[in-house]
Order: structure tokens, then C-alpha cells, then sequence
């Protein structure tokens, strides 16, 4: 086991009803705040009212910069920070999934820095202070509430990248899982395979005698597997759905990795396919991580037997493990397809013609992953066994 610090300072208030002490919580960073969101769902939903009484209730004067879009972009989180510096705004309230939390993360790190917010995601500045922030989760998906990192799609090269520090984690986060009942089957899918995928990132590591965490990656992994269907098929069911949400932020609130190296390749692989041809980053983690386990699972066939066998429930052939492995990645995938993810690029309709592109972009930096090290050669193989 590796030594480690762990800190995560994301005050977590969960359950019904817990919005309603959004301006409370709120009113301590300042009266002063940016509302960050996305389209009109939280609209529609009535959640923006009562979001916004909440603030009025406190006192706070409230500005407003909505439109993130999936997979969220550079453009609009400059008009975050000149908004924010123009106006001297105290606190970022992020009322949304991953996307409008990670614009709000950008934003907040950009106001404090007189250069390009973009310097950040491309390895020429490095984040060293944010703004507070504040979320109120709707998807439950990327764990950026209460993560140290984000994620940006700059559309000048359709470059996707990642920065993090520790003050980008939310000051707060409110989880109501009443506030997923109404998303549609195939985000909820979608969130689901970006919560599995933290965790696999986390679990497939060289670092031995990690136990503890390997059990804690294994029932969480079990747990998002048993009530994915049912989440599913009674969208209104509130106790799948709160393990669901609880899940989808243990996966990345950094527990999970502590004493050991994740990975992260497919995660770095998938931002090139949803820089270019912005699909759905769970869709895309589907079709990429199976195809990673193909690439990999030879360097360590022991873990990914110990992987078939404790998640997917595969009986350990101790004659056979490269049987056993080679089951418990056939599982993986007929789960993602059972829960309407494609696992091939062809059922995402993208094709071969920017292979070559995606995985020189990728690893311009050096090789991806920890676990096995992939240059650009390997990363092309993944692609091609992605098809």
C-alpha cells in the first residue's frame, strides 16, 4: 500500500428536501453569487424557484450564466470569469450534473488568474486558488461534487482536458435523489457507466496488498449493479435511487484510491472521443473500457480474475484464469449493453477516420495509464478494438 493523505472537506447533505438549505449554506461565502446551470430541466422542474427563494430568503444578490452544455466548453467559462470579476462575485452555485459542476470549477479558478482560463487545461498555468462553490446535484454521474477536478472542452482543436487542486472541491454539496426521478433512461445509464468507470479506474492498479480499498471498489461496484435496473424500470423508486447518488459520489470522492495508483487511461482515451464527436462521456467510457480490458488484461490476469469472480460472480477456473478474466470482461459488457450503452464505436455511429488524430492528441503529453503505459501505438489498438 502506497502512504497517502486523504482529505476531502465537501460538507455532503443528503436526502429529501435538502435544497431548501441552499441559502444557508450558501450565505456564509459571501451575498454575492453566480447560479451555474445548464438548460431549462431545473426550470421545468421547479427547482430553479425554489433554488432561487432559498438565496432571496438570505439576502444574496444573484447573477446568472446558464447553458453549459454536455461535455462543456471554454467559451462559456470565460464568460463565467468576466462575469464574475466584473461584478465581484463572492460564490459559484453549480445547480446541475458534472457538466455544470466542472464549468463552475473552471470559473472559479479562472477569476483569480490574468491569463486564459484555458492555461490551466494545457499544462501552462496551474491552478492555485478557486472561488468557493456550492452545488446542488441533479445527476449523479461524475462526482465532480465533491472531486478536485474538472473538465473542459476547448472547440479550437476540440481539445478536451482535465486540471485539478484541492480548491476546486465544492464547499457544499445537497444530493435529493428525488431530484433524478425525472431523467431520462439513458442519462441515468449514462451516469451509472461514469460511476462504475471511476471506480475501475481506482481498481485496476499494480499497488499490491490494497484489500481494504479492492473490497470497498467491489461493493460499490456491486452495489450500482444491483439497483442500475431497477433505477431503470421504476424511475421513481427513491431507495434505488439514493444508492445509486451515494454511489456515484464515493466513486470519486478519492476514498476509493487512497494507498494505491489508479489508472485512468480509458478516461484520457474517451475525452477524445467525446472532444471530436461529442457523445455522451459515460457512452463513451462503455465502448472504451471494455476494450481496454482486451488491450491490458495479460499483465495481471490475477486481478482481473479476482475482478470476474468477487463483481460479476464468476467461478475462478484455477487451471484457466485467462478464462476466467476474459468472462468477467464479457460480463462487463453485456451489463453496459443491458442498460442501453453501446460498447462498440460502430453502435455509436462514429467511424475509423479520426483514429489515427484521436490517439496522436492523446498522447502528446506521453503515455497514458499507469497500469500498463500506452503510447500512441497502443492507444490506436484500443481504438481498433473498440470498433
Amino acid at each position: 500500500m502506497q502512504d497517502f493523505v486523504f482529505q476531502n472537506s465537501t460538507k455532503l447533505i443528503f436526502g429529501k428536501d435538502k435544497e431548501q438549505f441552499v441559502g444557508k449554506e450558501a450565505v456564509a461565502y459571501g451575498r454575492k453569487l453566480l447560479l451555474h446551470y445548464g438548460g431549462g430541466s431545473i426550470k421545468s422542474s421547479g427547482l430553479y424557484d425554489r433554488v432561487k427563494e432559498s438565496l432571496k430568503d438570505q439576502g444574496i444578490e444573484v447573477f446568472e450564466l446558464g447553458g453549459v452544455k454536455p461535455n462543456p466548453r471554454v467559451s462559456l467559462v470565460r464568460e463565467g470569469v468576466a462575469l464574475c470579476k466584473e461584478h465581484d462575485i463572492s460564490f459559484i452555485l453549480a445547480v446541475g450534473g458534472g457538466s455544470v459542476i466542472d464549468s463552475a470549477k473552471a470559473i472559479a479558478a479562472g477569476v483569480h488568474y490574468e491569463g486564459d482560463v484555458w492555461d490551466f487545461f494545457d499544462g501552462k498555468a496551474e491552478v492555485t486558488d478557486c472561488l468557493p462553490i456550492g452545488v446542488v446535484l441533479t445527476i449523479p454521474a461524475a462526482g465532480s461534487e465533491s472531486s478536485s477536478g474538472t473538465v473542459i472542452t476547448n472547440e479550437e482543436g476540440w481539445y478536451k482536458r482535465s486540471a485539478m487542486h484541492p480548491s476546486m472541491r465544492p464547499q457544499f454539496a445537497i444530493l435529493n435523489p428525488v431530484l433524478t426521478y425525472t431523467l431520462p433512461a439513458y442519462q441515468t445509464a449514462c451516469g451509472i457507466t461514469d460511476m462504475m468507470a471511476h471506480i475501475l479506474e481506482r481498481y485496476f492498479t499494480n499497488e499490491k496488498n490494497v484489500e481494504l480499498t479492492d473490497r470497498l471498489c467491489e461493493g460499490a461496484l456491486k452495489t450500482i449493479i444491483n439497483h442500475a435496473h431497477t433505477v431503470l424500470e421504476e424511475p421513481t423508486n427513491y431507495d434505488a435511487r439514493a444508492e445509486i447518488m451515494w454511489a456515484g459520489t464515493i466513486a470519486h470522492n478519492d476514498m476509493l484510491g487512497t494507498g494505491r495508483i489508479g489508472d485512468w487511461a480509458s478516461h484520457d482515451i474517451e475525452h477524445e472521443i467525446s472532444g471530436i464527436y461529442d457523445i455522451a462521456h459515460g457512452a463513451g467510457l462503455a465502448i472504451v473500457f471494455p476494450a481496454w480490458m482486451k488491450h491490458v488484461y495479460k499483465h495481471d490476469i490475477n486481478r482481473f480474475a479476482q475482478f470476474a469472480n468477487r463483481v460479476w460472480d464468476v467461478e475462478i477456473d484455477l487451471n484457466n484464469l485467462e478464462k476466467t478474466a476474459l468472462a468477467g470482461i464479457r460480463k462487463t459488457e453485456e451489463f453496459f449493453s443491458s442498460i442501453g450503452m453501446p460498447i462498440t464505436l460502430k453502435e455509436a455511429n462514429i467511424g475509423d477516420e479520426h483514429f489515427s488524430e484521436m490517439a496522436k492528441k492523446g498522447t502528446e503529453r506521453g503515455p497514458l495509464g499507469n497500469f500498463v503505459p500506452l503510447d500512441e501505438t497502443n492507444v490506436l489498438e484500443i481504438f481498433n478494438l473498440a470498433r
